[in-house]
């Protein structure tokens, strides 16, 4: 099997698992608060890492970069309280289309806060995402939700943790990075369930036991696929999510989806696909342009 076959396949299994997970996530949070689902998907998923950590000795957890999944941790955390949250406010296909701004959100941010510029196609791009964005919410039409602000908010998180770990996986295994996420996480979830504690029944904790599972296997899938192909290449499987989790929705919790949603989701699908692919490209030519004549590449 080629790399990228590889890849394209460890992405589709991976965007499955999440979507199962946001089922399992939607279903625990009928009972207990999402803080507290989000600390038990972290513990329970840092607990299933043990005899993998056993079987592979210590070494496993090295890093060669550990303020980054401190970085990562921090920010995931708020990511996946804000995002399960939003789980309980919204429709699941929602969620999702939305979720697909990330990218975007993390350019801003690089704007804003870090001083990039960025050219024209990039440009383009963002206006034709916060189109698609404004598609799916239809402000004046629709009211703006906490659910619909939380996920935006998580969006922007998720786009900055998934730059994080591009540069961990060019020095860490993925095995390293999906364990350190938990790992780091569980303290930070804790302290915020423990304001809404309440025990789970026995059916919550088999869910609990179910998101942990299917969010551990998503997270090894995507954090693998991701070091053995470029982003451009895998980023197009990353829309599998829709349709997976419109399913689920429909027959788990009776949603169906809005055009509005299906039209939204494809535009900031593919203008995020069309960037990516674009910068993709351009470093790799700057890359043999540098190689082949000694030079600095020029800035995208």
């Amino acid at each position: 099997m080629t790399q990228p076959v590889k890849a394209a396949i460890l992405m589709i299994v991976g965007m499955f698992a999440f979507s199962v997970m946001t089922a399992l996530v939607r279903l625990s949070a009928q009972q207990i608060h999402s803080f507290e689902v989000a600390f038990f998907r972290n513990i329970l998923a840092a607990l299933m890492f043990m005899p993998l950590i056993i079987r592979m000795g210590p070494g496993i957890l090295r890093s060669k970069q550990p303020k980054l999944h401190l970085a990562r941790a921090g920010l995931g955390a708020m990511a996946m309280l804000s995002f399960f949250t939003a789980l309980t406010l919204i429709p699941l296909a929602e969620v999702t289309a939305l979720g697909f701004a990330s990218p975007f959100f993390a350019t801003l941010g690089a704007v804003f806060f870090l001083g990039e510029r960025i050219k024209f196609h990039r440009t383009t791009a963002l206006i034709v995402g916060f189109i698609g964005v404004m598609v799916v919410l239809r402000p004046g039409y629709v009211e703006i939700s906490l659910g619909t602000v939380l996920i935006l908010m998580s969006a922007g998180l998720i786009g900055t943790t998934a730059v994080i770990v591009k540069q961990l996986s060019a020095t860490d295994t993925p095995e390293a990075i999906a364990i350190w996420m938990v790992v780091l996480q569980t303290p930070i979830t804790f302290v915020a369930a423990l304001f809404v504690w309440e025990w789970p029944t026995a059916e919550t904790f088999g869910y609990l036991l179910g998101l942990a599972f299917a969010g551990t296997v998503g997270h090894l899938c995507w954090t693998r696929a991701m070091s053995i192909a470029e982003v451009s290449q895998l980023q197009p499987f990353e829309f599998a999510k829709l349709p997976f989790v419109a399913l689920i929705g429909y027959f788990i919790f009776s949603e169906t989806p809005s055009q509005w949603v299906w039209l939204g989701g494809a535009i900031i699908f593919l203008a995020n696909a069309y960037i990516t692919h674009r910068e993709a490209r351009l470093a790799r030519i700057n890359k043999s342009e540098a190689t082949s004549h000694g030079s600095r590449p020029t800035p995208i």
